[in-house]
């Protein structure tokens, strides 16, 4: 199956409480696990690169190997830049075939942030990829970027439909109370932020940070409008921990063989997150 826009699969989920699984990948190991995982549970799916995978792997690379994942399975891919700061780089990720973006202007002020977002919609738009924007500061780590919890802020929902309404956008990163990497203490969701966005706008609305969130409170914020749920860090510490206990042999030189494993965990959390999200089988929806 072609690769798919993203925001087709995310408006289909939230039109049926679901979220579409959203997986930060950075190899062709995390690649495959992502598409493995998600083809064994009939799954859609959301591939994402953040600007530092890019760097390390190439724009090139990496939108080649999730284009031939998609032609191997028949089930919707999409693939998504996540928290991307560049123009210039969105329009590479665009020309080598991303059928959405999310464009970062959290570092500027509100009307230099708006106009950047604006941008990219009317450039995105003109060739049919969807753009995913955000309101209010998500705390923790994200690739190269940090922001401290004293400067994390939750997105008020009035100022998000303006934000909506300003740019055009067709997806809406809310803060909420996740954070970027894993969490040390449990994480308390503002729920009644939630119901008051999804009242106030007309764009599904993207979950950041969800990476050691609990499946309960996942499950209640997707009930109440969250139609897609990042994941990144969670498939990284497993990731690692795989290829920890491989080369614990000393006379293993085999990347094969610790890749081999680190897929093997990688896929596995896949697959929880996918059921958490509730999108078993939903890939047959897309197929009629």
């Amino acid at each position: 199956m072609p690769l798919v826009s993203s925001l087709e699969l995310i408006r289909k989920a939230s039109q049926e409480k679901k979220a579409i699984p959203a997986f930060n990948i950075h190899n062709l190991e995390t690649i495959q696990a992502v598409v493995e995982g998600a083809a064994e549970l009939d799954s859609p799916v959301i591939i994402q690169s953040t600007p530092g995978t890019l760097k390390h792997a190439g724009i090139e690379y990496i939108a080649a190997i999730v284009k031939e994942a998609s032609k191997k399975y028949n089930i919707p891919i999409a693939l998504h830049m996540d928290h991307c700061p560049s123009f210039d780089t969105i329009v590479s990720c665009i020309k080598n075939g991303y059928t959405s973006v999310m464009i970062d202007g959290a570092q500027y002020e509100y009307d230099e942030n708006v106009a950047l977002v604006k941008s990219v919609v009317k450039m995105a738009h003109a060739v049919g990829v969807q753009v995913e924007g955000e309101i209010g500061k998500i705390g923790g780590v994200e690739d190269d970027m940090f922001i401290n919890e004293a400067d994390a802020s939750f997105t008020v929902p009035d100022e998000a439909k303006k934000f909506v309404d300003d740019t055009g956008i067709d997806t809406l990163a809310v803060a909420i109370g996740t954070a970027h990497g894993m969490y040390k203490g449990e994480p308390k969701l503002d729920f009644e932020r939630i119901i008051e966005i999804e009242s106030l706008v007309d764009v599904p609305l993207v979950l950041h940070g969800a990476s050691g969130v609990p499946d309960e409170s996942v499950k209640k914020a997707i009930k109440l409008g969250m139609a897609k749920i990042n994941i990144a860090t969670e498939l990284k510490n497993p990731m690692v921990a795989a290829i920890r206990e491989v080369i614990k042999n000393p006379e293993e030189n085999d990347p094969r063989n610790y890749m081999g494993a680190a897929r093997d965990a990688v896929r596995e959390v896949v697959k929880n997150k996918i059921r958490l999200c509730n999108t078993v089988g939903f890939a047959a929806e897309f197929r009629k």
